[in-house]
């Protein structure tokens, strides 16, 4: 079966599986976790599957980074929260709910095309050495990753002290963007994609560049920035210290105050 097709149908079956006990039991720890394992089932698959080679392990080996990072502060984070606001509502409703994960299982696809796409090239080992553009694709993809690391751990230990209730972080690297953990994001996935540019072409180009086009429209339009932004507005929409914040710090890459 096309490795894309294989892909997919695991990564929807994958979510909708880890669906059935958060439903049963009405809980929110499994939905960000179920996420990061989708990312790193699939990266392992597909290593096990496909001939070994620097290329592979080099790769395989950010991906699985990047997901595990991700799932353990996410997981963390909920274990102490209880629950996710997002699924209010919806978390008792079956259509609702299921609906979030199947679209979760899709999403997680799109974001991996381009580490698909690498592998459905089937590289044989030695065939493809790294060149410039790739050590600086990931140069990028490290340089997200640490940037959503550090921006992750700064608004944990922020909103974990008690003397910050009811104030938003302005501190670190939240001191130069507002979301620079969406921005680290960002990076991650383009540079995986800048750092397969060079073993791919045609038709193949437009099928890896999806991976990043579609974390960015889904980060700064649909279930990122907009949430957060309109949650924000409302809580600290007649602060006029919050408004001075928002006009002098930049939506999303870092940059001096205004």
């Amino acid at each position: 079966m096309n490795i894309f097709i294989l892909s997919l149908l695991f990564s929807v079956a994958f979510n909708l599986l880890m669906f059935i006990p958060a439903f049963i039991w009405k809980t929110d720890k499994l939905t960000d976790l179920s996420y990061s394992l989708t990312f790193f089932a699939i990266s392992v698959g597909l290593f096990l599957y496909f001939p070994i080679s620097l290329a592979t392990i080099v790769l395989t080996s950010l991906v699985c980074l990047w997901a595990i990072r991700l799932g353990t502060y996410l997981f963390v984070r909920i274990h102490k929260m209880k629950k996710d606001d997002r699924f209010d509502g919806r978390r008792e409703n079956f259509f609702s709910f299921i609906n979030f994960w199947l679209l979760q299982g899709i999403s997680v696809w799109f974001v991996m095309l381009s580490l698909i796409t690498f592998y459905y090239l089937n590289p044989e080992p030695g065939e493809y050495s790294f060149t410039l553009v790739s050590c600086v694709g990931m140069f990028v993809l490290l340089a997200g990753l640490l940037t959503e690391t550090v921006a992750d751990i700064q608004k944990y230990k922020f909103k974990n002290n008690p003397e910050n209730k009811g104030k938003w972080i302005d501190s670190g690297l939240w001191h130069y963007t507002r979301h620079p953990n969406y921005f680290g994001e960002i990076l991650v996935w383009v540079g995986l994609f800048v750092t397969i540019l060079p073993f791919i072409s045609g038709w193949l180009i437009i099928v890896a560049a999806i991976s990043p086009i579609y974390i960015y429209t889904i980060i700064m339009f649909v279930s990122g920035v907009p949430l957060l932004e309109k949650k924000y507005n409302s809580r600290w929409a007649d602060n006029p210290e919050y408004k001075k914040y928002k006009e002098s710090t930049n939506l999303l890459i870092p940059c001096f105050r205004k």
